[in-house]
């Protein structure tokens, strides 16, 4: 698998999403994908901003790995909480526009100056128009490809263009895409631009991980 030569060079990452994990054994899961996955994608939802709660930076605390933490926060208000996820290891902190509005590089500039990578994310019914005035910044953009809130969703193709309009426009970041990703709508997203590739249920529920990962990654 050579997954430098895809993608105009950028390499192809995997962030495993934990909200498919066992929670009562997480850290163990965790562990045992480190060797061939990337980053470990945390999901946070508040029950307002999208229909579900799932944990809170109490909870990313003692999330054990040795992989950067890609904290995706689906909440009101998150500037009131950026520093908590930061205190809890948080390497990048990734915010919806729909959440911040007007203030979105203002929350952008703040989980830098916490020392963490800034990303920021659009709901399948966001333009790209909603983040163009801010992709000097952000380290990640997130297209979401289902309607965030819960896992297992059906990938929604006709996101696939956002991928391309933010490479037309010269994004050079990491472009991720999270809901429904599996080994055929990975290879999808990764040829319209995208090159961190976020997976819940295929991957977790994968008896064998690593081949799991390398299909998601287009290496089988």
């Amino acid at each position: 698998m050579n997954e430098e030569n895809k993608n105009n060079g950028r390499k192809i990452k995997l962030a495993p999403s934990i909200l498919s994990a066992d929670f009562g054994r997480l850290n163990e899961e965790i562990k045992s994908v480190e060797e061939f996955v990337d980053m470990i994608h945390v999901d946070v939802m508040d029950g307002h901003f999208v229909p579900n709660i799932t944990l809170g930076a109490p909870v990313v605390k003692f999330i054990k790995s040795k992989l950067p933490l890609d904290v995706h926060l689906m909440i009101e208000n998150p500037e009131k909480f950026i520093k908590d996820f930061a205190d809890a290891g948080a390497k990048r902190i990734v915010v919806h526009s729909e959440a911040c509005g007007e203030n979105l590089r203002a929350v952008l500039m703040m989980i830098k100056s916490f020392g963490c990578e800034c990303g920021v994310s659009i709901k399948p019914a966001t333009s790209v128009d909603a983040v163009k005035d801010v992709l000097d910044l952000a380290d990640e953009v997130l297209v979401m490809t289902v309607n965030p809130g819960f896992g297992g969703q059906s990938f929604m193709e006709d996101m696939v263009p956002k991928i391309r309009e933010l490479r037309a426009l010269g994004y050079q970041g990491d472009i991720a895409v999270d809901g429904g990703i599996n080994d055929k709508t990975a290879p999808v997203c990764i040829d319209a631009g995208a090159n961190l590739l976020i997976s819940g249920s295929y991957f977790f529920k994968a008896v064998d991980k690593k081949e799991a990962a390398q299909k998601i990654k287009g290496g089988l």
